[in-house]
């Protein structure tokens, strides 16, 4: 079972603001979700081949190679940054100290 209590933790974990009643609906839709999987589980599956991908496609990415006629030199990247430190971008702070 899932817990209004549990789903409040989850949610501080990923600090998402959830009201008490949000909580509640929320651990209600994730019990009946777990009820769906438990049923899922249940299925006989042992004759069925294990499947990775249905559509026969095959990878098209490029190759992972570069170009210099892409590439910036250090200062070029950093010609219109706000601020630099020795050759690096600043930026803002994300973490605090709760974070970590």
């Amino acid at each position: 079972t899932v817990s209004s209590d549990q789903v409040e933790h989850i949610a501080g974990l990923a600090t998402i603001p959830v009201t008490p009643e949000q909580a509640q609906d929320l651990a209600h839709a994730f019990e009946e979700t777990l009820v769906v999987v438990d049923q899922l589980k249940q299925v006989d599956v042992s004759q069925v081949l294990p499947t990775s991908q249905v559509t026969g496609f095959v990878n098209v990415w490029r190759p992972d190679t570069s170009t210099l006629d892409y590439t910036l030199t250090q200062t070029e990247a950093l010609q219109n940054a706000a601020k630099t430190y020795q050759g690096y971008f600043m930026v803002p702070g994300v973490l605090t100290a709760k974070d970590t």
